[in-house]
């Protein structure tokens, strides 16, 4: 395991359900880990790293606020309001929770080209996941052109970080999931505040 890597868990129970998920998760974790993609493993590095913080999210609700009008800022303001709902109950609720360890991406070996910094918190779900998926949500309730635009990047960030070896692929299936529907969640209550 990756030395700036806490071991916050025991190891996992080898029998059950969550142990077969876990397998499955991780079986596929290695395929992606053995695939041979010289091409594109320092963009999809560059994209994981640019995620940090919500920065490209960040930029976009700059963006919409400043070309796009009243709905354009809108559509920032329902961005921005989901990337805080989800930041906050993935990082204080569901991480804490599960306690899943991130991935040895060594033992896995994932090439030394796609390392990202190993974060410190534990791998379950992702969080750049679900801000990314939070955020182009929260703009396609608004502009759904633009919230479809958006998905696009939001998946290259998901997969970048399973690519770069950070996460397992059902960490960032269920970063995703709870993204999307944390911000449904809070566009509704926003729609309703506004009404």
């Amino acid at each position: 395991m990756d030395s700036a890597n806490p071991d916050p868990s025991p190891e996992p129970d080898t029998s059950g359900l969550l142990a077969s998920l876990h397998r499955a998760d991780a079986s596929l974790y290695a395929s992606i880990a053995a695939s041979s993609t010289p091409s594109h493993d320092d963009r999809l590095a560059l994209i994981s790293n640019a995620a940090n913080h919500s920065k490209p999210w960040i930029a976009s609700a700059a963006a919409l606020s400043i070309f796009g009008g009243r709905r354009g800022r809108r559509a920032a303001l329902y961005g921005i309001a989901s990337i805080a709902t989800s930041a906050t109950v993935v990082n204080v609720a569901m991480k804490p929770l599960t306690r899943r360890r991130r991935p040895d991406r060594v033992a896995a070996g994932v090439i030394e080209a796609r390392h990202v910094e190993m974060p410190t918190s534990t791998s379950f779900p992702s969080g750049h996941s679900a801000s990314a998926f939070a955020f182009a949500t929260g703009v396609f309730h608004v502009m759904p052109i633009a919230g479809a635009l958006l998905a696009i990047p939001a998946g290259l960030v998901a997969y970048s970080r399973i690519h770069t070896g950070v996460h397992y692929p059902g960490d960032v299936l269920v970063g995703s999931l709870t993204g999307i529907a944390l911000a449904k969640l809070t566009c509704v209550a926003l729609d309703r505040r506004s009404a």
